[in-house]
């Protein structure tokens, strides 16, 4: 039997990569220095296995199929694009588990899309590279990783309410896994940012700490109450990844959060929020930012 241990969210900003020196260096520290205490909480939680929930932005899939939903069951590397700093690597996938997952989702209800080899991007590869690489040197073993894939980047967008769905059954399926497993999943986007816009390179701080506050209170319900509307009106297209937030959410039980760090930084045109989501036992006690 498994369980899910842990979460996170966290940003996968590639102009961190590509303009790595833009913004202030304190603001910059702060950024990649979460990454890490990303990596030493993730090692902690004494994973054997992380599944990542990311998102196309247009260069996987294009005009010819625009799935709602991907895990990946076979081989993987990535990332497809070419960043200074991100090498592209066979990345080691939890076969089992991931074809487990789309089992137990059928009796369910819910079809996935299955990737049997699997070219992931950079909403995969930044923490994988920045935070699961990490843990492992930590803990002196590898951490097999299930990509996921939710429709953030282009619409149709998939409903912040399936995409909370997906956490649940991802859940729900860990549990009536035959294998001890213990399981963190990690959602990988925004928060505010505009992509390709007049408005690139805005950050909506607002916005920004209100999603921070309902990671912290474990809400689910508020993370999903959004219309794309308002998203798109107050945060820009690049928050529609909010939607990995809501299933890296679901999938605990009873969550609430801790927020590690956020840094608005138009330098590299992202609202960076960092979020370490557990099992509730008391009412939520961390604070937001100053």
């Amino acid at each position: 039997m498994g369980k899910i241990v842990g979460g996170f969210w966290m940003p996968h900003d590639p102009v961190m990569f590509v303009a790595p020196e833009a913004p202030p260096e304190p603001q910059r520290n702060a950024v990649w220095g979460a990454f890490s205490e990303c990596a030493k909480r993730l090692a902690e939680l004494q994973p054997t296995s992380v599944v990542i929930v990311g998102c196309d932005h247009y260069i996987l899939f294009g005009t010819h199929c625009l799935p709602q939903y991907v895990i990946a069951t076979g081989d993987v590397d990535g990332p497809i694009d070419r960043l200074p700093g991100l090498a592209r690597e066979q990345v080691l996938n939890h076969e089992r588990l991931a074809a487990h997952i789309v089992e137990h989702a059928q009796a369910g209800g819910i079809d996935w899309t299955v990737a049997r080899s699997f070219t992931v991007d950079h909403s995969f590869s930044i923490p994988h590279q920045l935070v699961v690489r990490p843990a492992q040197a930590l803990l002196g073993r590898e951490l097999p990783t299930i990509p996921v894939y939710l429709a953030c980047g282009v619409d149709p967008y998939i409903p912040l309410s399936r995409a909370a769905d997906l956490g649940r059954q991802i859940r729900a399926a860990v549990e009536s896994f035959d294998e001890h497993e213990r399981v963190v999943i990690i959602g990988s986007g925004g928060i505010s940012h505009w992509v390709g816009t007049v408005e690139m390179g805005r950050v909506a701080e607002e916005f920004d700490l209100e999603i921070l506050r309902h990671g912290i209170n474990g809400d689910l319900r508020a993370l999903c109450a959004y219309s794309d509307e308002e998203i798109l009106r107050r945060a820009g297209n690049g928050a529609m990844e909010i939607r990995n937030f809501a299933c890296a959410m679901a999938a605990l039980q009873r969550p609430q959060g801790e927020v590690i760090a956020y840094e608005a930084v138009p330098a590299w045109v992202t609202g960076l929020g960092f979020v370490q989501l557990k099992e509730a036992d008391h009412e939520p006690h961390f604070a937001l930012p100053t």
